[in-house]
């Protein structure tokens, strides 16, 4: 009788950003499906999410993915229940209210690798900064890049474990990178995103590294941020072939910035000020190929005759991705085309 090693992954409730719990279950006879997957329970007292009294949470299993860190093993997304199966307040896959494949997302995930013993990003020394942003962006070479056997590995892990991860790069600051996930359905993309945040911190205990996902981890300093570029579309921006369409839905994210930047991430103010390819937190602005506007319109949009895209690109790096995918769906939706 053979056993696999179930690992459900979940959103604790820490605020004002949730960070990932995780533990194993131990199965027999698994086929590597879904429905086969038992709804679990947890201890939501030691997680922010529930009172000692009454402490039982439960784990619905939503998505299964292949672990390939780990021999006869299986990656378990869940959502958080409360004991009553009543959608607990911590769960933002919940928040999305349409979840057809009609929406598809594109997340742009930047970070930082952080060094525990100096407190800084990878690749910067003690006491001081390293040479100035320009030469790190998609660099190669030690004097540039930093971290790449832990960036590879978790790319061919994602690979292995079957999530739809498009790509990778280092990013404009020493120590940051970034991959980009794909997928039709709101719910799918957010479940993506998270397992392969889940299998960065992983792979980084390897090497005693920590992910910082801070969206502004070097404070009021000339560096950039991390954010989460948001690309989306539906079937009328993939058909439409209209610049009037596309202006009608841009114009109608203007007046639901407060909406957006609620979800959007903790701490964001540091990074939107109008630098750093950035327009400010409070203002709203679109345009092709701009990226220090809120919401970007490809050139490739527009080349295939206003047909394809548009990325929203003020989601932070700790930005909850059901949470932001539920929010554009809300503000997409609104729209009578």
């Amino acid at each position: 009788m053979s056993k696999a090693k179930l690992e459900y992954i979940w959103l604790d409730g820490s605020k004002p950003t949730q960070g990932l719990r995780a533990k194993t279950k131990i199965v027999k006879d698994f086929g590597g499906t879904l429905e086969e997957c038992p709804v679990w329970c947890f201890d939501g007292s030691s997680t922010n999410q529930a009172q000692g009294g009454s402490s039982d949470c439960l784990l619905q299993p939503v998505a299964v993915f292949p672990d390939p860190g780990r021999m006869d093993a299986f990656l378990v997304m869940t959502e958080v229940l409360n004991p009553d199966n009543s959608v607990h307040e911590s769960n933002g896959r919940a928040t999305i209210e349409d979840n057809d494949d009609d929406f598809w997302f594109g997340f742009e995930q930047e970070y930082f690798l952080w060094d525990r013993e100096t407190n800084l990003p990878l690749g910067f020394p003690i006491g001081g900064y390293p040479a100035p942003q320009g030469p790190y962006y998609c660099s190669v070479g030690a004097k540039n890049s930093f971290g790449r056997e832990l960036i590879e590995e978790h790319l061919d892990l994602c690979i292995q474990a079957g999530i739809n991860i498009e790509g990778i790069n280092a990013e404009v600051a020493t120590g940051q990178w970034e991959f980009q996930i794909f997928a039709k359905g709101a719910q799918r993309a957010g479940d993506e995103v998270w397992v392969a945040r889940y299998l960065l911190e992983r792979t980084a205990e390897k090497y005693n590294l920590s992910i910082n996902w801070h969206c502004k981890p070097l404070g009021d300093t000339d560096w950039n941020g991390s954010g989460m570029h948001a690309n989306f579309s539906n079937s009328v921006l993939r058909t439409c072939g209209s610049k009037e369409t596309y202006e009608t839905i841009c114009k109608a994210f203007s007046p639901r910035v407060k909406e957006h930047i609620t979800v959007y991430g903790a701490d964001n103010h540091l990074r939107l000020t109008g630098k750093h390819e950035t327009q400010t937190i409070d203002k709203f602005s679109y345009g092709v190929s701009d990226r220090g506007a809120s919401i970007r319109i490809p050139i490739a949009t527009v080349q295939n005759g206003w047909k394809g895209w548009l990325e929203d690109r003020r989601p932070a790096s700790n930005a909850d991705p059901y949470k932001v995918a539920a929010e554009i769906i809300r503000t997409v939706k609104s729209v009578k085309t």
